[in-house]
């Protein structure tokens, strides 16, 4: 193709240089291989254009970008919008590109077109006016463009949409319901008036004696992590004046230890903000299911439950010398054994795949938790309308049989690092008031004492516990244990 000759051989800047239509490169490809020799680059010079198989165009376009964008217009508009795009770099280099016409939305109201490669659709290009001096200045300075793309370059982030649903439903050992294990405790008011609290320290020591003291009487379950939890709330009269201000940089050392401070919101309003600790666990073993099948002439289920002082629901009896018991045919009975030679207790995690564990600690120190009352009430109307029992327990061993002649049950979570408790805390299990030891078996084979045995289990126990702004009885029976 015939050009204006220069006075020498290199590209240079003339007076009147020819006006030629250029590549303007928007989007970079995903390799980023706009900078190679094979794709287009900005200041590459117009050669010809070949739309479909019968629109042909080439240097000089007639009225430049404007009369170019006519023609991509009629040829979006009709549906033809393959193209084929030669351009000249320098004075002997060419190179073409194969893409398809797409509008080009970030041009606003002005109807603009843009190519797409049909090889990478990332990369993008349009067509503008330059010189052809410009141009190859374009050309000549692709190194130093290059390095500055690499220092612009960013990473971009954006929202993708996920099946929450079905993972929920697939993914996890019960469906909608993490394997996540906390307690929650509050800072413990100092004064009965609530208007001062102890500090982070006294939280801390109390998070940390209650998982010593749940590991010592047999819960097997491991610590996993520890957090300060902000909680915001309104306060007001002593509590607002006895509390650390944090209105300024400098009472930000005063913080440190302070379990509740205070500011003033814009509306003269003070909040104040309660510094709880959360404390993170996990059953040394994992959690494992167990359906407890029921049938017609089912009496009882042949277990008892109880609840530890910190607020873990275990089974604490089963029947013995009855394999025609509910607790006997679905394994419940064997494990139940084989965490007492352990040394262990069965802890009850979850029934009908709702969390019976503890997860809130008050302000007065009392802990949050099941009743046992309630519990019993629930299982028994599975006995009576014969619905199988879903039950989850923890394990202290990820392989552990439930019964002669079934398959070792194993975990679905891997369990973690086991952290060695401290020498002077001891696993074996003490019977104290708390922990319910059966009857002896001559008190149920004694018919005279059927009287006895009803009259103490008519003697309930009524211990009132406060959480927060509510409250609730825990009923514990007299007796060793609630039977089912």
């Amino acid at each position: 193709m015939d050009r204006p000759q220069q006075s020498s051989d290199s590209p240079t800047r003339e007076p009147k240089s020819p006006v030629v239509l250029s590549i303007e490169c928007l989007k970079g490809s995903s390799k980023a291989d706009e900078w190679t020799g094979d794709m287009l680059q900005t200041g590459d010079i117009v050669e010809e254009l070949r739309i479909g198989s019968s629109v042909t165009v080439k240097w000089p376009f007639k009225n430049g970008k404007n009369g170019v964008q006519k023609i991509l217009h009629a040829s979006f508009k009709a549906k033809d919008t393959s193209i084929l795009v030669k351009v000249r770099r320098g004075r002997d280099e060419f190179a073409e590109l194969q893409a398809c016409i797409v509008p080009n939305d970030s041009a606003g109201r002005n109807k603009q077109y843009m190519l797409r490669s049909i090889a990478d659709p990332n990369y993008t290009v349009c067509f503008c006016d330059r010189t052809e001096a410009d141009c190859f200045e374009l050309q000549a300075s692709r190194n130093s463009r290059m390095v500055s793309a690499l220092t612009r370059g960013r990473l971009q982030d954006g929202y993708v949409s996920y099946p929450w649903e079905r993972r929920m439903q697939e993914m996890l050992a019960v469906p909608h319901s993490s394997g996540f294990l906390s307690v929650l405790f509050l800072p413990k008011a100092s004064d009965r008036s609530a208007s001062r609290y102890n500090d982070l320290e006294d939280t801390l020591a109390r998070a940390n004696v209650w998982l010593i003291a749940s590991q010592a009487s047999g819960v097997p379950v491991v610590f996993m992590n520890i957090q300060t939890e902000s909680l915001l709330t309104k306060i007001s009269g002593e509590t607002a004046s006895s509390t650390v201000n944090a209105g300024s940089l400098s009472d930000l050392a005063d913080l440190a230890s302070a379990s509740l401070y205070g500011f003033e919101d814009y509306h003269g309003v003070d909040i104040g903000v309660v510094r709880a600790v959360r404390l993170w666990y996990a059953p040394l073993g994992g959690e494992i299911p167990m359906e407890i099948k029921l049938q017609e002439g089912d009496f009882k289920l042949g277990f008892a439950i109880s609840r530890t002082e910190e607020g873990f629901i275990y089974i604490s009896s089963v029947v013995d010398g009855d394999e025609n018991t509910p607790s006997s045919r679905s394994g419940l009975s064997n494990l139940y054994k084989e965490a007492m030679e352990a040394s262990r207790l069965l802890v009850v995690s979850r029934v009908s795949n709702q969390k019976v564990l503890p997860w809130m600690v008050s302000s007065t120190g009392a802990v949050r938790c099941f009743d046992t009352i309630s519990l019993s009430q629930k299982l028994s109307l599975h006995r009576h309308a014969k619905v199988p029992i879903s039950m989850h327990v923890f394990m202290w061993d990820r392989a552990v049989s439930p019964s002669a002649g079934q398959t070792r049950f194993r975990s679905t979570a891997s369990p973690p690092p086991i952290i060695p408790l401290p020498p002077e805390v001891q696993l074996a299990r003490q019977p104290n008031e708390n922990q319910i030891q059966p009857l002896p078996q001559e008190v149920f084979d004694d018919e005279s004492s059927s009287e006895g045995v009803s009259q103490r289990l008519s003697e309930v126990r009524l211990e009132r516990d406060t959480a927060g702004e509510s409250s609730f009885r825990f009923h514990d029976f007299a007796l060793s244990s609630n039977w089912v």
